[in-house]
């Protein structure tokens, strides 16, 4: 049978989140062999904890191109993998393409996740599913199960605090993790510095600072190293990383400090029973990238109260770490809601605001947009914005009128300038973020332009 080509070229956390996408692959294409195009310095020491793709090096992909493939699908991001997806021979291309010196990104879902860019304030669809959901059914999704994280037993107590992150404002800095540090030894238990090679500076400052006795590993384990030493910590306190999406896929407990520009809800941990603290200020809901100032959202995160929430996850339930949540910060659980996707759910008992309902809402209109429930499921959550948030709703439905102008006179214009997504209010964005690389996908043809309108007449009839 024709084989199956990912492409993969982005950082290790986005290559981990692509193994539940290998399982619903071979369970929807069997007997397809996959195929995985990645950077060997990534693939390689994970080919053991991945499930079985076989895997090709970025040196050798002009072998690929010798081969006839059922699908071709490019997660990746950049000329090289968009022009190897348009070369390739396939029955079927997702995801940019580079064909005849035009870039066009194939698949709804495909292009529904390239309008995230600098647009992801409402999103509400994980990255790993949006992986998959133009070629795998959600029923499929919906039977998948993952295993709750292990518990060791209560005398283990050793805790990893992994330091790094691809960029310095989606980690807290030294003195906090020292700090933190510190409380875990005064409440009994053993934290270990973690890290690879670019943090070794980090976690030398940190023990210094700390001033205690911290073991720290940083650089000295590889990925292989990392994840066998992780089945004898009970937990790994972690920013939005790479290791981080390693450590929930091997079963390794993850309380994850969301800070900086990452949207839990896209890179949280995928798998059930982990846990998410972040910000609630305006600016961290949904953050593709820092406005204010870069690192505002790190004061609401006290290293000590992160302690005693890491201390009371080792001996109790969930439900009772709520009032151990430090002011300014939200606590979430990893889950799956009634539909099978991914879910953060709240441990508070705060009513959802207009940003949470607003985000209902869209993640609703989206899916019943793209196939996967019908009207009912955005139409109860318009309905229950509209009961609680009833000034909200007059709002959107009252600026609805002016995205149809904006439509009418590009039609005339025949193309649409950015404006129409940036001028457009935050809440309308995710509609207009979309409808604007729709258009250009397709040469803002009289098919796109139908369609385009089509989207706004069904909003327009579900928000009536």
């Amino acid at each position: 049978m024709k084989p199956i080509l990912v492409l993969q070229r982005r950082r290790m956390g986005d290559l981990i989140l692509s193994f539940p996408l290998f399982l619903w692959l071979r369970r929807v294409f069997p007997g397809h062999p996959i195929q995985v195009a990645a950077e060997e310095h990534f693939f390689r020491p994970l080919a053991l904890l991945s499930p079985q793709v076989s895997y090709v090096p970025w040196s050798g992909t002009e072998a690929l191109l010798r081969q006839d493939y059922r699908l071709v699908l490019n997660l990746s991001a950049g000329d090289q993998a968009d022009e190897l997806a348009g070369q390739a021979r396939a029955e079927e291309k997702l995801g940019p393409v580079l064909e005849n010196g035009a870039r066009r990104v194939h698949g709804r879902w495909q292009l529904y996740r390239q309008s995230l860019i600098q647009n992801n304030r409402y999103n509400r669809f994980h990255w790993a599913e949006l992986n998959a959901l133009d070629v795998v059914p959600l029923a499929e999704l919906r039977g998948t199960a993952f295993a709750e994280p292990r518990r060791l037993p209560p005398d283990v107590v050793r805790v990893g605090l992994f330091l790094g992150a691809s960029d310095p404002s989606k980690r807290p800095g030294p003195a906090f993790w020292a700090e933190l540090a510190r409380a875990l030894l005064d409440r009994g238990l053993r934290p270990a510095l973690l890290g690879g090679p670019a943090e070794r500076a980090l976690g030398a400052e940190v023990k210094r600072i700390a001033a205690a006795p911290v073991l720290d590993l940083c650089g000295r384990l590889g990925l292989k190293e990392l994840a066998a030493a992780g089945q004898t910590f009970q937990l790994l306190v972690t920013p939005d990383t790479g290791p981080m999406h390693l450590a929930a896929w091997t079963g390794l407990r993850v309380l994850n400090l969301s800070m900086g520009n990452v949207n839990p809800w896209e890179t949280g941990p995928y798998q059930p029973g982990h846990l998410v603290l972040r910000p609630t200020a305006s600016c961290a809901q949904g953050c593709w990238s820092c406005t204010r100032g870069g690192t505002r959202c790190h004061a609401a995160f006290s290293a000590r109260r992160t302690a005693s929430l890491v201390h009371s996850m080792l001996s109790g339930p969930d439900e009772r770490l709520e009032r151990l949540t430090p002011p300014g910060l939200a606590l979430s659980r990893s889950d799956r809601g009634p539909s099978g996707l991914y879910r953060l759910t709240r441990l508070d008992r705060r009513p959802p605001g207009a940003h949470r309902l607003l985000s209902r809402f869209w993640q609703a209109y989206f899916g019943r947009r793209f196939g996967l429930w019908d009207e009912r499921t955005p139409r109860s959550t318009w309905a229950e914005l509209a009961a609680t948030q009833p000034r909200l709703a007059e709002a959107f439905t009252d600026r609805l009128p002016d995205l149809g102008r904006g439509l009418r006179i590009g039609l005339t214009r025949g193309s649409l300038e950015n404006s129409f997504w940036t001028d457009a209010p935050l809440m309308l964005r995710p509609l207009t973020g979309y409808l604007l690389p729709l258009l250009q996908n397709r040469d803002f043809s009289a098919p796109a332009w139908a369609e385009s309108l089509d989207w706004l007449e069904d909003l327009l009839a579900l928000t009536r």
